[in-house]
């Protein structure tokens, strides 16, 4: 029988001291267990970026799967916000912006997250707390 996925999954750069923050930063605003994490190098992370045309090695922020569609830059950032405990209403309300202006800050971030945040040499592996976040499990639905 085919499991079904999670239907918000934050993919994150496994490599970026950035991204592994945001993956720290999101549970402990999202006391209802909404969002769940895949690095992008992991088996699952590849199948949902390739079944929507991203590539691992383009992967320079979080993207996030909702619902079966994809979320980059932004967009992303303002959808996970929406759903936190807290800053929900402040945060959000950088949706009222339109996305050409909001994306140019998210590549300036990106293209200097290594240098701003440093990289690790191995991908990420959560600890006790948030391992029932990652459903790092081969399935059979994509």
């Amino acid at each position: 029988m085919a499991e079904t996925l999670p239907s918000r999954i934050v993919i994150f750069d496994g490599l970026c001291n950035l991204c592994e923050f945001s993956v720290n930063f999101i549970p402990e605003r999202d006391s209802s267990g909404r969002f769940t994490f895949t690095p992008a190098q992991s088996p699952l992370g590849r199948k949902l970026l390739d079944r929507d045309h991203l590539h691992a090695e383009q992967v320079t922020t979080v993207v996030l799967i909702k619902d079966g569609k994809a979320f980059t830059k932004s967009a992303a950032a303002l959808a996970i916000a929406e759903k936190l405990d807290c800053f929900r209403n402040l945060l959000y309300l950088f949706a009222i912006i339109p996305q050409p202006p909001r994306d140019p800050a998210c590549d300036l971030t990106e293209k200097n997250r290594y240098l701003l945040c440093g990289k690790k040499e191995r991908c990420m592996i959560p600890d006790q707390k948030l391992q029932n976040r990652f459903p790092e499990k081969e399935t059979s639905v994509l």
